[in-house]
């Protein structure tokens, strides 16, 4: 298991643990066609409870990475292959974050167009090329893997990147806390 995956496999675990031991459940719209592994529980006002899955498949890449003639970084997809769920809440320094998950094999897919989007907006703008793996409060700044080196970035949309949290994903994992 690569570092990243030990690292994301490590902050869902703590994750979890800490919102069992407050009573806290995880709740995440219920998609009604396709269900998740990670989901239990009835569905209530299209929103059903959830805990991490692992993944234990890699997701496949080759497709979009042979489309976009372009190698995603090992750290961008040993994230994405670690584990279905909603998406998790943690904090860094400069704020809160959610890490983004694939909610299902199918959501992968999506997940993959939404990449492809990302990809071909950014050499139209005729900017770095950036995977986004987490989302901010801010709807207009995520936070990135820049493809070619691996580190991470604060990105605002539509934007080149200026802002380097991190010198890589495993680092920056290793600096997200639990939210208070």
């Amino acid at each position: 298991m690569s570092e990243v995956a030990l690292r994301f496999t490590d902050l869902l675990k703590k994750a979890r643990q800490a919102a069992e031991s407050n009573g806290q459940q995880w709740l995440a719209y219920a998609e009604p066609e396709q269900p998740s592994p990670c989901q239990f529980g009835d569905v209530v006002d299209d929103q059903v409870a959830w805990w991490p899955v692992l993944n234990d498949a890699a997701i496949d890449f080759s497709g979009l990475e042979h489309g976009l003639e372009l190698s995603l970084h090992p750290d961008l997809k040993a994230f994405y292959s670690t584990a279905f769920g909603g998406g998790l809440r943690l904090q860094h320094q400069r704020g809160p974050v959610e890490l983004l998950m694939p909610w299902h094999q199918a959501d992968t897919e999506r997940l993959q167009q939404n990449i492809i989007g990302h990809v071909l907006m950014k050499r139209r703008l005729k900017q770095q090329i950036t995977i986004f793996f987490a989302v901010t409060d801010d709807e207009d700044l995520m936070l990135s893997l820049l493809n070619s080196t691996g580190e991470v970035y604060l990105e605002r949309v539509g934007c080149e990147v200026k802002e380097k949290l991190a010198d890589s994903l495993a680092e920056f994992l290793k600096a997200l806390t639990l939210p208070a």
